[in-house]
């Protein structure tokens, strides 16, 4: 590509870390999860929720499991503090969830954000001022002792405006733009702000971490994050948290990597809203967490619900491919992957082991609330048997001999080929009794009526329409199929050898139906197969008999 060499690191390396974290598999618990939907994500939306769509998602956040909400932005305008007004008013928010709200270090604004706090139990306040060299260079145009002093201050007067309201409010200081701060200098501001507030273990201050602008991979801001938690003052009174962008497509494994870095807490949003390519998807980061065995503390055990909700509000649409969330990330179109999946299902059944390891379904998607007959196997022209066969089992309890599934899924992929669409479930059951069950032409049977005699072969009469024009055949042979069978070749063009039958019960009960299922083999060695459904499981394999003759007819 052309113009590459305008583009250079825009990051910092820290100084040399202690590596031993790189070596955890995972993070040993859930971190703190702080949702900023409401703010950070709110103000990403092309139409912004209304009042009573914020307090909507407000209420299906405390469902979920957050414990701690950003709320807005109460002093940047009227919608924001009314918004934080009603929480309080209306007494929406439980004993045991924490309201964040954002502020600049600016003093009206400060004052503003404690007026809108007034009622409120728990807080914290999130103050922030940026530090990067571009923006010290390019916006501020400020020295870094000049921009360590707006953080100072701004410090001491959330401190003091909590002590007048005589509030025990909790206090959060970012550094923001940090990905392009030197590590040295943004450690230096947080240990001045941290100086400031004297946390306690009992009352632990937040030290957030932003990749405000993704620069690096994620390895080198793990080790960022590595450096400040190994050299922050007052580290065992201070929660170290995260919150990432998503410029380089990287926000979760930011997350992920810098949990194991040494933080504690991670500000994100549902599906990854917010502003550019979004911040860190905390459905993503949580449910990865769920697949390593570790509990998230968050429920996402009704995902389709929650993008439903979600959508409606902000708007927004969730991909179909979007982890664990998406209407397609369970679905299988091939065939192998379809085959593997029924395979495992079946073998889950048979051994009810007690870890999952299904092929291709990383998840059991039961887990979020998704559906395997709507949700796994999706049938088109790609499709396999394996596919097809699990529908018709699973959904309808059609359970086909295994090479009439191949020659069912060549019937299926045509439809889906001619029609250049997916098939539902009840289009491929419509497909098998439109082309398999109970095929009355040219051969119709009307009726038939066998005896067993003295050898214990079956003698009698069959009854036919053929092209519409009745007919009876004398029949005789070994078995009632036998006899029927021996009866039509006797009389017609119709030649087979090999009959192959099996047979199975639909339902249970006295007006339970039975399906019967019968390849014949023709002159040129290939198999016909038909399928009989009726109450009689006899007339049942008779039917099965003739829409095998009929199909190989045509």
């Amino acid at each position: 590509m052309d113009n590459v060499t305008k583009y250079q690191e825009g990051y910092f390396m820290p100084p040399s870390v202690d590596l031993t974290w790189a070596y955890k598999q995972h993070p040993d618990k859930a971190p703190t999860w702080c949702s900023v939907d409401l703010r950070d994500g709110n103000q990403a939306l092309i139409i912004p929720m209304s009042l009573d769509e914020k307090i909507e998602f407000f209420k299906m956040l405390v469902k979920i499991g957050f414990k701690e909400i950003e709320v807005g932005f109460p002093a940047a305008s009227e919608t924001e503090y009314t918004f934080l007004r009603r929480l309080v008013e209306e007494d929406l928010i439980p004993e045991d969830v924490t309201i964040q709200v954002l502020t600049q270090a600016r003093e009206h604004i400060i004052k503003k954000t404690f007026e809108a706090l007034a009622g409120v139990k728990n807080a914290i306040v999130h103050v922030y001022n940026s530090t990067s060299l571009a923006q010290r260079q390019q916006v501020f145009r400020k020295e870094k002792d000049e921009i360590k002093q707006i953080a100072i201050e701004g410090a001491r007067l959330l401190k003091k405006l909590t002590e007048e309201a005589g509030a025990s409010y909790r206090f959060e200081y970012s550094p923001e733009s940090f990905t392009g701060t030197e590590p040295e200098y943004a450690l230096e501001v947080c240990n001045a702000v941290l100086d400031v507030w004297q946390p306690t273990p009992d009352r632990k201050a937040i030290i957030n971490i932003p990749v405000t602008v993704e620069m690096s991979m994620p390895h080198i801001y793990a080790m960022q994050v590595a450096y400040i938690s190994q050299n922050l003052k007052y580290r065992e009174a201070v929660e170290l948290s995260l919150h990432p962008h998503n410029d380089r497509g990287c926000g979760v494994a930011d997350s992920e990597m810098g949990l194991l870095a040494g933080a504690d807490r991670i500000e994100g949003t549902l599906f990854g809203n917010g502003e550019r390519t979004g911040n860190a998807d905390i459905v993503t980061i949580a449910m990865n967490m769920f697949v390593l065995g570790v509990d998230p503390g968050l429920d996402f055990g009704n995902l389709p619900e929650l993008v439903e909700l979600y959508e409606k509000v902000t708007r927004m649409h969730v991909h179909e491919r979007q982890p664990y969330a998406g209407a397609l990330v369970f679905a299988a179109f091939s065939g192998s992957h379809q085959d593997a999946i029924a395979k495992g299902m079946k073998w889950r059944e048979e051994q009810d082991p007690a870890h999952w390891t299904v092929p291709y379904l990383p998840i059991d998607p039961h887990d979020v609330g998704r559906e395997y007959e709507a949700d796994v196997i999706r049938i088109n022209s790609q499709s396999g048997k394996g596919g097809v066969a699990y529908i018709m089992e699973q959904k309808y309890g059609i359970s086909m001999p295994k090479k009439m599934r191949e020659d069912f899924g060549y019937c299926v992929k045509s439809v889906s080929d001619h029609k250049h669409k997916e098939l539902l479930g009840d289009e491929i059951y419509q497909i098998f009794q439109d082309n398999y069950v109970n095929v009355a032409e040219p051969y119709k049977l009307i009726d038939f009526s066998l005896k067993k005699e003295v050898d214990g072969s079956r003698s009698g009469y069959v009854e036919l329409e053929i092209n519409g024009k009745p007919t009876v055949f004398k029949a005789k042979g070994n078995g009632r199929l036998d006899a029927i069978s021996n009866a039509v070749q006797e009389n017609t063009d119709i030649c087979y050898t090999d009959l192959t039958y099996s047979e199975h019960a639909l339902e249970i009960g006295s007006s339970s139906r039975a399906m019967a299922y019968i390849g014949i083999t023709g002159k040129d060695g290939k198999i016909t197969w038909g399928a009989g459904m009726d109450t009689d499981i006899i007339t049942a394999s008779v039917m099965a008999l003739f829409s095998a003759m009929n199909r190989m007819g045509r």
